[in-house]
């Protein structure tokens, strides 16, 4: 499974959603959301023929167990599900959807745990948090063979381009100015 895409819109509030679709990007990041309008903005993503990683953690009304993931994969149908959960990425798995285990790498026993939930669920892609611990980024991709879609702080294209020069594969970033970043690699 490929990302070829450098700059992933992460989409924290509505008013930014009209505006990611209309780009010429492949995926965006579902960051907030509610239950109730989940699977209305996930088919409109779908329509617009674009991919939708929703971030499972942070959905309001959603319990992130194996049958809240079940819900999501059989009536939801994201592409992606996002989560820190290992149970979360397990379950996306079972049904086929990309997963993307997010780390927070606050410190060494941070990466240690994280590093061995990765290997231990095999995720599609693994999320480092913040995407400017780029010596972070490279300890992960090493540790675990594991694609690397980093965010989180990114607030510049030298963020991006350091981030993608670390080893990263993809940067997701709330930060509308940079959606439409022409990167020279």
């Amino acid at each position: 499974m490929e990302i070829r895409q450098k700059v992933i819109p992460a989409i924290r509030r509505m008013k930014d959603f009209e505006y990611a679709l209309e780009l010429p990007v492949e995926y965006v990041v579902l960051l907030d959301s509610s239950l109730t309008n989940l699977h209305n903005i996930v088919h409109y993503v779908q329509q617009q023929d674009k991919k939708i990683l929703v971030h499972a953690d942070l959905i309001e009304g959603l319990k992130t167990d194996e049958y809240a993931i079940d819900y999501l994969a059989q009536h939801v149908k994201p592409d992606g599900i996002i989560s820190t959960r290992r149970n979360v990425i397990l379950s996306a798995k079972k049904y086929g959807i990309i997963s993307i285990l997010r780390l927070f790498l606050i410190d060494s026993l941070a990466m240690e745990s994280g590093v061995q939930n990765a290997r231990s669920t095999e995720p599609n892609f693994i999320e480092v948090l913040p995407g400017v611990a780029f010596s972070a980024i490279r300890e992960v991709n090493r540790l675990t063979g594991i694609p690397i879609i980093t965010g989180g702080l990114i607030k510049k294209e030298e963020d991006v381009e350091a981030a993608l020069a670390a080893g990263a594969v993809s940067v997701s970033t709330s930060k509308k100015a940079l959606w439409t970043l022409k990167l020279k690699q």
